[in-house]
């Protein structure tokens, strides 16, 4: 489903060039739940950009559900975001005036869905999280695990076969982080493939397979205990 090839990413700060990832060979099988540590500066949300098609690379190649995206404009990679990958974000990123509908509804928008397809695939998305009868709340409504869900939901409305997660427990307390990670397992068992971010262990556990980042290198790909 992943597949990367001596990916490099390279910044200019200033005069001088900073290589953030440096000859990344990574192969992540469809239907895989991958954990991807490391400390601050390793390259995990680089990666994670260029993996989530929000980045390209410098260099090297990368191969998406069997599609080289290198060189691809960004209306090109816009397209294969929309249909192939789902977002979680840390900070859940939900329109902040909108109800948990509308936000969950937005992707399908964009998309040109009728009204009742809409309607279908949403009612549908925030039941599976358990929030359908909270569809009227706005964010400042809902406890930060309700976000979370919410965020979940919308990522997964288009049923992207990829889910991509930066550090999804980081703002919940530890049983929020439960329930949050209980709805990752349950999508990973429906046949989504699962690339999360992460900085703890336990949620890590929770993976097939972590990989670790240091320096831009990958440093090894252990399977979970």
């Amino acid at each position: 489903m992943i597949q990367l090839n001596d990916i490099r990413k390279v910044y200019q700060m200033g005069e001088l060039p900073f290589e953030a990832l440096k000859g990344i060979d990574l192969n992540i099988q469809a239907g895989e739940f991958v954990a991807v540590m490391g400390p601050s500066g390793s390259g995990k949300s680089t990666l994670m950009n260029i993996i989530g098609c929000l980045d390209t690379a410098s260099s090297g190649e990368y191969e998406l559900d069997g599609r080289n995206v290198a060189g691809l404009t960004f209306d090109q990679l816009s397209g294969i975001r929309n249909r192939k990958i789902g977002f979680v974000f840390q900070n859940f990123n939900l329109l902040p005036y909108a109800t948990a509908y509308e936000n969950v509804e937005l992707p399908l928008l964009f998309n040109g869905k009728s009204g009742r397809e809409r309607r279908q695939r949403v009612e549908e998305m925030l039941g599976r999280v358990g929030l359908w009868d909270w569809r009227g709340h706005r964010p400042t409504e809902l406890s930060g695990g309700q976000q979370q869900r919410v965020a979940i939901a919308r990522a997964m409305v288009n049923d992207p076969p990829i889910l991509l997660a930066d550090e999804p427990t980081g703002n919940l307390d530890s049983a929020s982080g439960r329930e949050i990670m209980e709805t990752f397992k349950q999508l990973w068992q429906s046949g989504k493939t699962v690339v999360m971010v992460t900085h703890d262990n336990t949620v890590a556990g929770y993976a097939q397979r972590t990989i670790r980042l240091l320096d831009g290198r990958v440093e090894n790909g252990r399977k979970s205990a």
